[in-house]
């Protein structure tokens, strides 16, 4: 419950220790972040949050604790990233479709954590996905393309509304030269596939990842390797699309099966196609933007959920 009084002065109740620990963070370091983001003072006092400042900010202060609740409320801390989400939702007039994102929570990684979209782009992409069996993300790096639909494979795996996870993504050097890679054609193509297997391991572990492997409920293949197949009963997912030539993408789409659903991951600033190559993503996008039954979702540098040096990195580039 939040007191108000004349003299910009706000009071928020806390509901635990845990909770007041969590929004302090180490050494104080949330509420420095905050006081920078907003202008206001926050002090807590047992199980109180104290803020003073002029009216204003003390409004807008209040909201973004609020906006970040479902987070510290269970005792966790807020990463920066999610704090300056929430600040640009607040700002952008977007607050109440900020908080539905403490709503979406995909499912919980194997150390525990609460997996979701941390942008209000990153629930329109995944609500995409749920609601079309063909969906692009056009994106910077950091932004969650790959791993929000890789968590959200994971539940429909779990609710058994699919039977397999198939991963893909195309073996296109970017700088190095795949033919001095030592060793077999398996593995010459595991470091093109290794962010895939990050995913996987972030959210099964490695053990059952490996597991599920086995048993070809996953797969993490090149793309090269999805050719005169029909992929039914799946979540296929295409990472680093923007390097699949005209030709691959056109291959890969007419793959998709019976009761399966396709994602296209790609950034179109990153192809490292060769000069005389277009990219198959870039061609898509233009063929089937008012297709109906297929969802083109963009996101930008705001959604990147990666080192808050990342945006500024990326920003910087473009």
């Amino acid at each position: 419950m939040r007191e108000v009084s004349s003299e910009g002065h706000f009071i928020i109740d806390l509901p635990s220790t845990d909770a007041a620990t969590a929004l302090s963070g180490p050494g104080n370091s949330f509420i420095k972040k905050f006081e920078d983001l907003t202008g206001v003072s926050l002090t807590i006092r047992g199980l109180q949050l104290e803020m003073n400042g002029i009216i204003p900010k003390l409004e807008q202060a209040s909201a973004l604790v609020e906006l970040t609740r479902p987070i510290w409320e269970q005792g966790l801390e807020v990463p920066e990233v999610d704090l300056r989400a929430a600040y640009t939702s607040l700002n952008m007039g977007q607050a109440s479709s900020h908080a539905e994102l403490g709503k979406k929570v995909l499912a919980r990684s194997k150390a525990g954590k609460y997996l979701r979209p941390r942008t209000i782009r990153q629930k329109a992409y995944v609500d995409a996905i749920e609601n079309f069996d063909l969906t692009f993300a056009i994106g910077p790096a950091g932004t969650g393309k790959t791993f929000l639909a890789t968590i959200l494979a994971s539940r429909l795996l779990s609710e058994k509304k699919i039977e397999r996870i198939i991963l893909t993504r195309p073996a296109v050097e970017a700088g190095e030269n795949l033919g001095f890679l030592p060793g077999d054609l398996q593995q010459k193509v595991d470091p093109y596939l290794r962010p895939l297997f990050d995913s996987l391991h972030n959210i099964f572990g490695y053990e059952k990842t490996n597991a599920l492997i086995e048993k070809g409920i996953i797969e993490v293949a090149p793309l090269a390797f999805m050719r005169g197949r029909t992929l039914d009963d799946a979540l296929i997912i295409l990472d680093e699309a923007q390097n699949a030539t005209k030709a691959q993408m056109r291959m890969f789409l007419t793959r998709l099966g019976e009761r399966s659903k396709m994602v296209v991951n790609g950034d179109v600033t990153q192809i490292d196609l060769n000069n005389n190559q277009e990219s198959g993503l870039v061609e898509a996008v233009k063929l089937f933007s008012n297709s109906e039954g297929i969802k083109i979702c963009r996101l930008t540098v705001e959604d990147v959920v990666r080192h808050t040096l990342v945006q500024k990195i990326i920003e910087a580039y473009e």
